[in-house]
């Protein structure tokens, strides 16, 4: 393994666009089509798996798949970073990540259509790593898949820009999150032990859209 490289299984592209653009979830579809095509020729055998769109943020989260683990380091994504900015020239932010999975389970609803997509970042505090792992891998992460309205639950570390755990949920509809289910499994004596020391958390409600 190359000197500071990290498994990788996708590679996360954010996209913003400044305040005076009329950025909405079409664009951002668009802008899918345009990160696609520029994969195509990628020796990482690259495709983006999941795409969503935060009007609040005005930004896109793209997951973009490895066609398999490939340890890489923050220089490897320099070219296809070139890349991608020079195709999304009205994009004020274009920001590649590498995230390793560390965590996978197909939800309750699985098969279902997504109409959202929820996650949530977060830095642990220090040495707070090891427990808030086994919590969220062994409770939180298969009772929130297990909920209906949960199609799928991923957990994967960011490696590059953002905090480092970084959870997401493939949802029926929006309104999963309050549902009964959703809230017994937030509400657990664990959770409340882990989740203050939750450190930089960002939760963002994003639409889903439609794959490329």
């Amino acid at each position: 393994m190359q000197p500071h490289a990290h498994p990788t299984d996708f590679l996360l592209l954010q996209i913003g666009w400044p305040e005076t653009s009329a950025a909405d979830a079409a664009q951002a579809e668009q802008a899918t089509g345009t990160v696609q095509a520029a994969l195509a020729h990628s020796p990482l055998g690259l495709r983006v798996q999941r795409s969503a769109w935060s009007p609040a943020l005005r930004s896109a989260y793209l997951y973009c798949a490895l066609a398999q683990r490939t340890a890489l380091a923050a220089a490897d994504l320099a070219p296809l970073q070139a890349t991608l900015e020079s195709a999304l020239p009205g994009a004020c932010e274009v920001l590649l990540s590498r995230l390793e999975l560390v965590f996978e389970r197909a939800g309750h609803s699985s098969g279902a259509v997504p109409t959202a997509h929820y996650v949530v970042e977060m830095d642990p505090e220090d040495g707070w790593m090891p427990e808030i792992a086994r919590w969220y891998d062994g409770e939180h992460m298969p009772g929130l898949a297990a909920v209906p309205g949960c199609i799928h639950a991923r957990r994967l570390l960011n490696h590059d820009h953002g905090p480092l755990s970084l959870a997401c949920y493939d949802l029926v509809t929006a309104e999963a999150l309050g549902s009964p289910a959703w809230l017994a499994v937030r509400a657990t004596a664990w959770s409340d032990t882990t989740r203050p020391h939750f450190t930089n958390t960002q939760r963002t409600m994003f639409r889903a859209l439609a794959a490329p």
